[in-house]
């Protein structure tokens, strides 16, 4: 099936919908998108409405967010068979380093990410991510058996008091299946975690250790509005804040520190990361811990941030100046009692 630059497929209902953001349907080949970054990951969108209802969706059962949309980005559709070759050849040709299969919950879309999983992985030895909701861990076995790398199972909220207010359901379950599936298939299991839904540092940092501790990976994000959606009108993470949060899981997961030495006021304020100005210097020099945080190869360009807006992910390597502004921004933000002098 041929099908032009630029031309979006209508599928039959009854065939689940293959889409790829703007920015991977541009490095796959498939649209015209002029980019001062480019997405080291194909990101591909699997299913329709969600049967889940969070908060902050575009994609959640009651928003009235386009079809089209994942947080700020579009998703446009095209056959699976000419996604599946695409992403096949931009890894050969070392355009892409790998793809991320982002599920909507379905009745049948466990079914239907193992056939996308076996498809990209007949074609090419590009490591896949599954971000899915797996009913049981029999589940993940199916999908990393059919070629997946790893399968992300989303917690987005960092508590159970955030959880029950942004999303609902339960917490226990993605938090049992993650403890389970790290210890079965340590280094292959994954997460995802907002900033800015109403957690404090406190509990951002708590879970990242947890997380930590268990090895699994996490990506983070920081919320984002999106028209339609029940949380449209709360306004993003301030910057202070999300780099408090990265800054707190760059040190932990490199076990450079660890949660229960950090510092915190009554509110659940980080007030100190048990190190000195200069070792916070010396461990954030770079700039990395500003990038994109998630699988290796995910950089995800403006998922969250729009061109020449606030940085909150750098999607890719910080320059020296930046790295030395960034640096300097959030020591200077930090209270004088959050670094203990040596």
């Amino acid at each position: 099936m041929t099908v032009v630059p630029g031309e979006e497929l209508v599928q039959p209902a009854e065939t689940i919908l293959w889409r790829a953001s703007s920015g991977s349907a541009a490095v796959l080949g498939l649209r015209e998108l002029r980019m001062d970054a480019t997405p080291t990951t194909a990101y591909l969108m699997l299913g329709e409405r969600c049967s889940r209802n969070c908060s902050f969706c575009a994609q959640a059962r009651e928003s009235r967010s386009s079809a089209e949309a994942l947080s700020r980005v579009t998703w446009p559709a095209f056959p699976p068979e000419l996604l599946a070759e695409a992403v096949a050849r931009a890894y050969s040709n070392g355009v892409i380093q790998r793809v991320c299969l982002q599920v909507t919950i379905s009745r049948d879309h466990v079914a239907s990410t193992h056939r996308a999983v076996r498809s990209l992985a007949q074609r090419s030895p590009v490591p896949i991510c599954a971000s899915v909701m797996p009913r049981d861990t029999e589940d993940v076995a199916v999908l990393l058996a059919a070629g997946a790398e790893r399968v992300t199972i989303a917690l987005d909220a960092a508590s159970e008091r955030v959880h029950r207010e942004a999303k609902g359901g339960s917490w226990e379950h993605p938090w049992g299946l993650l403890e389970r599936c790290a210890r079965l298939w340590p280094g292959h299991i994954g997460t995802h975690l907002m900033v800015g839904l109403g957690e404090t540092q406190r509990e951002l940092a708590e879970c990242f250790q947890r997380l930590a501790d268990l090895g699994v990976t996490v990506a983070l994000f920081a919320f984002t509005p999106v028209p339609g959606t029940l949380l449209a009108q709360r306004q993003p993470p301030p910057l202070q804040h999300y780099r408090c949060a990265q800054v707190a899981r760059w040190l932990i997961i490199h076990r450079l520190a660890r949660a229960e030495d950090f510092g915190y006021d009554d509110l659940g304020r980080l007030c100190g990361y048990g190190l000195s100005s200069q070792q916070l210097r010396l461990h954030l020099a770079g700039g990395e811990a500003f990038r994109t945080a998630g699988c290796p190869g995910c950089n995800r360009p403006y998922y969250n941030e729009r061109p020449g807006g606030v940085m909150h992910n750098y999607p890719r390597p910080l320059t020296p100046g930046e790295a030395d502004l960034e640096v300097q921004a959030f020591l200077d933000s930090l209270p004088k009692s959050a670094t203990r002098s040596h």
